[in-house]
């Protein structure tokens, strides 16, 4: 037999051992990878029944659902009592208004009155933003008793009510700058510190922070930008 010939055939069995044995072990491997996945997914279906059964997940959702249903059913109950919304009422509505809830913030004013248009415009974007408070507002000229007895004497007024008692008031501008330009944010704080309004973190700020209406108005008579008197 020719040497050649024999080594040939010798080199040949053994390279097709190798790719045999090599083959196996790709089989292997891939039984293996297959296996431990059915594993691990079977391990996950375990932990999911586990957690569904867990005594503490379920008392953790109950009292979320609890939680939710609850504010759900303060919120109904605001917006029955007039919550939610910038609302003008009458003399013989306002004392019903003030004492039927504990926070309450009153706008007097005056119709014809520049800066009170102004503050009803920031007043009507925080009453949808500050549920918990009670946002009206009362026209000066028609309401003469309880601007007497309220002391109204420059517009706009601003009384906050707690409980039916007034706490405190915004007369004009002079708590928030002087000017009307003010954003919508500017009262907003004013009212978080006089604690008749809470800070809402979650709510991005308003778009109006940089509100410039009076520079897209007419510039009115020095009067009228100056505090109103009624």
């Amino acid at each position: 037999m020719d040497p050649n010939s024999v080594k040939s055939t010798l080199s040949n069995l053994a390279f097709g051992n190798v790719m045999a044995a090599a083959a196996r072990d790709y089989q292997k491997e891939l039984l293996a990878q297959e296996k431990a996945q059915s594993s691990t997914s079977v391990n996950q279906e375990v932990d999911l029944d586990e957690l569904m059964d867990d005594p503490e997940l379920e008392k953790l959702h109950a009292d979320r659902i609890a939680a939710l249903k609850k504010e759900a059913e303060k919120r109904e109950a605001l917006k029955r009592q007039g919550h939610g919304e910038y609302r003008e009422i009458s003399e013989g509505d306002f004392l019903g208004e003030v004492t039927g809830t504990e926070k309450v913030i009153c706008h007097f004013y005056h119709k014809e009155f520049y800066r009170c248009k102004i503050i009803d415009k920031h007043l009507k974007a925080l009453a949808l933003k500050h549920l918990d408070t009670k946002f009206i507002k009362l026209d000066a000229e028609n309401a003469p008793f309880f601007v007497t007895k309220l002391a109204v004497q420059t517009l706009p007024c601003v009384i906050i009510f707690r409980k039916g008692i007034a706490v405190d008031r915004l007369v004009g501008f002079q708590d928030l700058g002087g000017k009307d330009d003010f954003g919508t944010r500017t009262l907003e704080v004013v009212l978080i510190k006089k604690g008749i309004i809470s800070e809402k973190k979650s709510d991005e700020d308003d778009d109006d922070n940089n509100y410039d209406e009076s520079r897209r108005k007419t510039v009115r008579s020095s009067m009228n930008h100056d505090s109103d008197s009624d």
